[in-house]
């Protein structure tokens, strides 16, 4: 069983996943305390209808690149190569800042869901404020999730939803566990941990679609009558090769395979891609940290002080 393409996409719809549930379970939470339990069903509509969506979409994007390359054109491999890099650079960047954005909004996300659950409930549609909240929330994870396994996985989808559906299942027993059976779970180290490995993983497709980018180019100067690498070597834009693990540590044996998966580790890797590796752990890595523990403003400070 190929590890590699199964933990990743655990990781991420787990950590996804959970997030949506607590949106889930808060609006349960806030129904069932005014009173509503006709509005339940348009909660459990509100999920399907985002998991339906999530899944359209994937279809969606998946039929394009396959479009692409059914058509047979001379340029194919580097329009192919092309939109499978810019998959992986909007994957990026939309996984690195929700897991910025949920770090911030954590403390006040409970706040703020009650807030429109209540607005929505003064409201003469309260059904469509409650699906359209519900629909969001698990279309925006799931979406980030489609465009995850897309951008790592092009040729093979199977084990990548082995790895979904059980990370889906696992944050909803544990969505489960939380408001129904009233366990208690520490979010804020969930996320935490959770988080770390996301930023490793996201990591890892920096320097996927780095090499997306590298053959597309490759491929074009193949098929131009200008060469447009600025490397002579096996790589046409990431520089000089600096690790060869084939025989020492295969990405597709233990324990490179595990490596492969949780920290994007190549067996063959290239300069360009090891200075944006460590570019996007510094980056973002910094800021992540930064948003588990904010500093006090100066006027907090002041105040402080004053008191």
């Amino acid at each position: 069983m190929d590890l590699s393409a199964i933990l990743p996409t655990f990781v991420v719809t787990l950590r996804e996943g959970f997030e949506a549930t607590l949106v889930v379970g808060i609006v349960m939470a806030c129904l069932q305390k005014a009173k509503q339990p006709q509005l339940y069903r348009w909660v459990y509509l509100g999920v399907l209808g985002g998991i339906i969506a999530s899944v359209a979409v994937g279809f969606l994007l998946a039929g394009t690149l396959t479009g692409v390359e059914s058509r047979g054109g001379i340029y194919t491999p580097v329009v192919k190569q092309l939109l499978e890099g810019i998959f992986g650079v909007v994957a990026i960047a939309m996984l690195s800042w929700m897991l910025l954005w949920m770090t911030k909004q954590a403390k006040s996300l409970k706040g703020e869901v009650e807030g429109a659950i209540n607005s929505a409930l003064n409201q003469n549609n309260a059904e469509k404020a409650v699906f359209l909240l519900i629909f969001i929330a698990v279309l925006r994870e799931g979406f980030e999730t489609v465009l995850f396994i897309l951008a790592k996985f092009q040729q093979e989808w199977t084990l990548p939803a082995v790895g979904a559906v059980t990370g889906l299942a696992l944050a909803a027993l544990m969505g489960v566990a939380l408001f129904s059976l009233g366990v208690k779970i520490n979010i804020r180290l969930f996320f935490q941990v959770m988080g770390i490995l996301l930023l490793l993983i996201v990591g890892g497709l920096v320097m996927g679609a780095l090499k997306h980018f590298d053959a597309a180019l490759a491929l074009f100067s193949q098929l131009s009558l200008n060469n447009w690498c600025i490397s002579d070597g096996s790589s046409c834009i990431l520089g000089t090769q600096v690790w060869d693990g084939s025989n020492l540590l295969p990405e597709k044996q233990f324990p490179g395979i595990i490596l492969k998966a949780l920290f994007g580790y190549r067996q063959t890797l290239y300069l360009g891609q090891i200075l944006a590796y460590i570019s996007f752990l510094a980056i973002i890595g910094t800021a992540y940290f930064q948003s588990l523990n904010p500093k006090s403003s100066p006027s907090n400070k002041q105040l402080k002080t004053e008191n």
